[in-house]
């Protein structure tokens, strides 16, 4: 017994003899102490937590070389060989992780939106609970600062760029026809209807070198991923009706909806600025297939429309109406692929096929054209570390645009066209310094073999982040554009027009309040010229236009001072000129103004069961050209002002009843003035205002969705 006690007492020293003590500190890269910092030997129990001096010490059995782990909350984790016997009163150096919600991200030029998206600026549910809006998104854009309301055009205008210079994206696929068919003085609307979509990302400037064939905006659309649940929506309207329906099944699901709208009703109880033969109306649908994989998705969106009018539009230079008549059909298909490959490999391909025909009878003759475009797309991610991800890829774009005029006298007939292929590929490289400092360089390559053209543009962006809420960004890119279709169906001489960006933001976003500012400098080069009154087969084209755009925009939202009540603020400053086209000297375009205000605001009143909101748009005067005055572009119009109203009233859980009212003190807008190009007896040239087809819109709806829940709406569970 004696000597079994003896052994058991040699081999609890042996043990007790063969702990070794390990000690040290660990700090951050500022050498300030970190508490609570864990750390312990790779692959056994042996480990510590730092008190609040960053110190440690803990003891172990491991012997020879092994492997420390220190981790610790919004750190990034450290592991180190160490000599067991060797590593007392250590110091230890741990990194900021640049992954946390709090890390810095580059916001110059970038509004997002979206329910996973950090410091959003305008949820998708706000395109249309916006009052003037309807459902519109361009029109609910339009209440942020850098955009200009044209109100006979409808489209999007950018920080002095006209609008065929903001490309729209969908999932990542470029969309050639974004907007629906129109002619002169004839607002259109985007094609899209925003049920279909989760999130948008809008940049005013400085965008990634993902995105090109743009000199000034890109608006990218991302349709809704995968479905929750079955339902049916209805939407019964004074404009027309609509049905959509959600089925699931597995890892599939499938969204349609289909609308027809007809302005008869509408038109027959407000008074109208022109006269019309037979009203808008279109019939249009969407659909977007859905399947998951392990590691990815599959979406499949495609889109349609059909749509036409016939109007008898004034001229001031022609003695009776003139007669138009539009139809136009358009198809977009769009399929997409993201997965992850593994070992932080991301991998994003797509491709997309859009059709447009129009078919337009004017007193003249007939116009009629088809474009056919396709768009092909390979982007791969990778993260080479916590803090260096790489971005590379390539598009391709096909453009066939053929048109042809008839003359009503003779029946003369012109044909023309193009086709234009444009090989772009890109790469882009994140680097984060810190949680702080983050830095995005890249270039962009792309070849036109209609124009014979290559071109290089870089790009560059940095943010900065001063304190746990604010952040500084820079951003710098060129940005190169092909010339408009109705240039080029006429000259495949001329080169792409160019865009230098620089972009100086700050941004707070803290507890559901949002404060930018941005000022810009935009400078424009190789602008097309042209020597005739408008582009024609005679025109001489040339690209020795020039301009520029700099001013600043402010914005502020705040979901959250005011019980129930949400508010943002939009500001615009720009001061922009443009010598281009077949202006005789430098001066500001027709379509911009210099100061911009829009406020809006929504109230949720629980007894009324109700969402009121407001919108209030206003706008300095745009220029106009008045050939009784020696300067060019030198006179201006009135201010532009439109206060809207919109009220939601929830009937029960999946019922609303919806109505909307714009410009309701019916204040007589006017966009410009088209004069006479001879003058009158007395020696002057007599003029006609330009003004909105209809001074107001009304617009009440009912909307119903079917679902197994018995909660869902179509204003998000209102």
């Amino acid at each position: 017994m004696k000597t079994l006690y003896a052994l058991l007492f040699t081999l609890s020293c042996g043990i007790l003899l063969a702990q070794t003590e390990i000690s040290g500190t660990v700090v951050d890269q500022k050498n300030r102490p970190l508490a609570g910092a864990n750390l312990y030997i790779d692959g056994t129990y042996d480990g510590a937590t730092t008190n609040e001096n960053g110190k440690f010490n803990f003891t172990t059995t491991e012997t020879g070389t092994q492997k420390l782990v220190i981790t610790m909350i919004t750190y990034e984790p450290f592991s180190q060989m160490i000599t067991i016997n060797d590593c007392k009163n250590k110091t230890f150096v741990l990194r900021e992780s640049v992954n946390t919600l709090d890390a810095v991200i580059s916001t110059a030029g970038t509004f997002d939106s979206g329910e996973k998206a950090r410091g959003s600026v305008l949820k998708p549910l706000d395109i249309v609970t916006t009052a003037g809006s309807n459902a519109n998104i361009v029109a609910a854009l339009q209440t942020l600062p850098g955009t200009q309301t044209v109100g006979e055009d409808g489209r999007l205008f950018v920080r002095g760029g006209e609008a065929d210079e903001t490309q729209t994206f969908v999932d990542g696929i470029r969309v050639a026809q974004p907007y629906g068919a129109t002619t002169g003085n004839l607002p259109t609307r985007g094609r899209f209807s925003p049920f279909l979509f989760s999130g948008m990302s809008f940049s005013t400037g400085g965008y990634s070198a993902e995105y090109g064939e743009a000199l000034s905006s890109v608006l990218l659309l991302n349709t809704v991923g995968e479905a929750t649940e079955e339902k049916t929506d209805v939407s019964l309207m004074t404009v027309g009706l609509g049905v959509a329906n959600t089925q699931k099944w597995g890892n599939n699901s499938v969204t349609f909806n289909t609308a027809y709208v007809d302005l008869a009703p509408y038109q027959k109880l407000v008074p109208q600025n022109v006269s019309w033969n037979k009203p808008f109306h279109s019939l249009s649908g969407e659909a977007v297939y859905r399947h998951s994989f392990s590691n990815g998705i599959f979406k499949l969106y495609a889109a349609f429309d059909a749509s036409g009018f016939d109007i008898n539009q004034e001229s001031i230079n022609e003695p009776i109406l003139s007669r138009v008549k539009l139809s136009n059909n358009n198809f977009y298909l769009n399929a997409s692929y993201k997965a992850n490959l593994g070992n932080q490999w991301k991998l994003f391909t797509g491709m997309a096929y859009g059709y447009s025909q129009n078919d337009i009878n004017v007193y003249l003759g007939k116009l009629f054209n088809i474009e056919n475009s396709n768009h092909i797309k390979v982007k791969i991610n990778k993260a080479l570390t916590n803090r260096i991800k790489i971005t590379f890829g390539g598009d391709y774009f096909i453009t066939k645009f053929d048109e042809y005029f008839k003359q009503a006298v003779d029946l003369s007939r012109y044909d023309y066209g193009y086709d234009a292929n444009i090989a772009a590929a890109y790469a882009e490289t994140d680097i984060f310094f810190s949680r702080k400092l983050a830095l995005k360089v890249g270039a962009r390559v792309s070849n036109n073999d209609y124009l014979k053209e290559t071109v290089l543009t870089p790009r560059l962006s940095m943010g900065y982040k001063v304190s746990s809420s604010g952040q500084f960004s820079l951003a710098y890119g060129q940005f190169t554009q092909a010339p408009r279709q109705e240039y080029l169906k006429f000259a495949d001489y001329l080169s792409s027009e160019k865009a230098d960006h620089y972009i100086l933001n700050y941004q707070y976003f803290k507890d559901r309040q949002t404060f930018r500012a941005e000022v810009y400098y935009k400078k424009y080069a190789d602008l097309v010229k042209y020597d005739t009154a408008t582009p024609t087969f005679s025109t001489d084209f040339t690209n020795n236009g020039t301009g520029y755009a700099k001013g600043i925009d402010i914005f502020w939202r705040d979901n959250k001072s005011i019980k129930n009540i949400e508010y943002w603020v939009s500001y615009s400053y720009i001061d922009t000129q443009r010598d281009y086209k077949n202006f005789p000297t430098e001066a500001t375009p027709n379509f911009v103004a210099n100061q911009s205000l829009s406020l809006v605001g929504k109230w949720w009143i629980d007894k009324w069961k109700s969402q009121l909101s407001i919108t209030n748009s206003f706008s300095t005067g745009r220029p106009y050209n008045n050939p009784n005055e020696s300067a060019f572009l030198g006179s201006k119009t009135k201010g532009y002002n439109n206060l809207s109203l919109s009220w939601a009233y929830l009937l029960s859980q999946q019922k609303i009843l919806y109505f909307s009212a714009s410009n309701i003190i019916g204040t007589q807008n006017v966009y410009g003035y088209e004069y006479a190009t001879t003058p009158n007896t007395t020696g002057s040239y007599d003029r006609r205002a330009i003004r909105p087809t209809a001074d107001q819109f009304f617009f009440v709806g009912f909307f119903w969705t079917l679902s197994e829940n018995k909660t869902d709406n179509q204003l998000k569970n209102l």
